[in-house]
């Protein structure tokens, strides 16, 4: 059946915190997004974020970012007045993240209402951590540590801790014993106010998109405890790191530097990790959209300490194994596969055979040069449509700074010549809509009519990503209407509706 979503960061919601959480603005827009026909709401990866604030590179795979909880939640609890809450400098800007005074307060805001909280004698909180100790207990005393060694990553720790020994752990976690339980704290809130505003969702008819990165970060837990999943030396230093050879867009490629998979291992323990990874995923989310889809069939690697990507090799990864494992483990479970980028024979064939719908960006069909998959007129039914995701500019943002040839083919094939300007938005949001993918996802800045100040991030660059956030005020119940009208005309609204 044809449906539709929108694309909008958790970090992007409204708040009087001074970034996203799971507040009453996220729930005023679940209801927003049922009265505009909406099936899914996308965001983007849930977890806590390290230094440069992306949410694609997580201090852990498993957990939640603890900057989503809202604390009028804590006030009504008990645990914090609205006085000490109001207390603190979130930043100024309603329409932008200010991540360093989000990371100088928000922690301070939390350790009172857990030190208020008297949680360790509470039978739920109690059941969550036994529940989810096979990767709670390795995250919550990871961060105690970290915090111990002035937050620098855990190679630069004392080699015992560093390693692993089990003396060490053992002194560790009778130190830390109080440290990881705030950090335990945050995980339980962070869940059980996740899962409430997810099942306040699903009721109203909208599934959440999750997304996940095919890599994890190497200051991360999972690249602490798991050292055996990766490829590091006897030093826990990586061999090989990720990225992306040198294209179009970056002449000398993208360093991501995130560690790389031992799939030897993986294949020879069954996936074990990454099907607890995946059942991890899916009870926070409906469908599961995996980042960098086409390193399951080649991966780049590029050698560790390499200044940039340019002479990394291309890898064989894990290939249908690893989904066949997960099939059999987990059932048939609902999978986007970001292919984007140049794809070779075996990557196609290697999404083909999973089944799982691939994705189309809509500004990425308007080269004049040659015919593109990314045209309407060439999507198969199995695929899901973007006008843009998070790493594109705005749909007007790009629109601006196309070359004129390419800007002369876009106007002849959505007819803009005579387009009142502001409403060129809508024509591109139209094409996606009207055409024959099942799922039609747009970000909700291009719904706003946005311009490139509304970009969430460039890639390989540093310093201005991951803030935007929506005012207060945008999403109206008159755009709601609009697009419910737009989606109901190419029939995408959900049955009841």
């Amino acid at each position: 059946m044809r449906k539709s979503g929108v694309l909008l960061p958790v970090a992007s919601l409204p708040s009087n915190y001074g970034i996203g959480c799971f507040s009453k603005e996220a729930y005023r827009f679940v209801d927003r997004l049922k009265e505009a026909g909406q099936s899914f709401w996308q965001i983007l990866p849930l977890g806590p974020t390290s230094y440069g604030d992306s949410p694609y590179q997580s201090f852990s795979t498993f957990a939640g970012n603890p900057y989503f909880i809202d604390p009028e939640d804590l006030i009504e609890r008990g645990w914090i007045t609205r006085r000490e809450c109001d207390g603190y400098d979130f930043g100024s800007d309603e329409e932008s993240v200010d991540y360093g005074k989000i990371y100088q307060n928000r922690f301070k805001l939390l350790r009172t209402a857990w030190q208020n909280s008297g949680i360790a004698s509470q039978p739920d909180f109690r059941k969550f951590v036994k529940e989810n100790s096979y990767w709670l207990e390795d995250y919550s005393l990871y961060m105690a540590v970290k915090d111990s060694f002035d937050s620098v990553c855990w190679v630069e720790w004392d080699e015992d801790i560093k390693t692993r020994k089990p003396e060490a752990l053992k002194k560790y976690n009778k130190k830390f014993a109080r440290q990881k339980e705030f950090y335990q704290f945050q995980q339980y809130l962070f869940r059980c106010q996740w899962e409430r505003l997810k099942s306040y969702a699903n009721q109203k008819g909208i599934r959440i998109i999750g997304d996940i990165p095919i890599y994890v970060a190497f200051d991360s837990a999972d690249a602490w405890a798991n050292p055996e999943l990766f490829q590091f030396d006897e030093g826990c230093n990586p061999v090989a790191v990720a990225g992306c050879p040198p294209d179009a867009f970056s002449a000398t490629g993208q360093l991501w530097g995130n560690p790389l998979y031992d799939w030897e291992y993986h294949r020879r323990t069954g996936f074990a990790w990454w099907i607890k990874r995946l059942a991890s995923c899916y009870r926070l989310y409906d469908v599961v959209r995996i980042d960098h889809f086409r390193a399951f069939d080649e991966y780049y690697s590029i050698p560790a300490g390499a200044k940039t990507a340019e002479h990394g090799v291309w890898k064989a990864g894990p290939g249908y194994e690893l989904f066949a494992a997960m099939k059999e483990k987990l059932g048939e479970k609902e999978i986007i596969a970001e292919d984007l980028g140049f794809l070779t024979p075996s990557v196609i064939e290697l999404v083909k055979k999973s089944g799982y719908p691939g994705m189309k960006v809509l500004q990425f069909a308007f080269d004049s040069r040659e015919e593109s998959d990314y045209l309407p007129h060439n999507y198969d039914r199995n695929c899901v449509v973007y006008t843009g995701t998070h790493d594109n500019d705005t749909v007007l943002g790009w629109y601006e700074e196309l070359e004129s040839t390419d800007r002369a083919f876009c106007d002849r094939y959505l007819n803009l010549a005579n387009c009142d300007q502001q409403e060129l938005h809508w024509e591109f949001i139209r094409a996606v809509l009207a055409s024959v993918a099942d799922l039609a996802v747009v970000p909700i800045q291009d719904y706003l009519g946005l311009g490139s100040e509304a970009r969430i991030n460039t890639p390989s660059t540093l310093g201005k990503n991951w803030k935007w956030r929506m005012g207060k005020d945008c999403f109206t119940g008159e755009l709601a209407l609009r697009m419910r009208n737009m989606t109901g005309l190419y029939g995408r609204l959900p049955r009841e509706s």
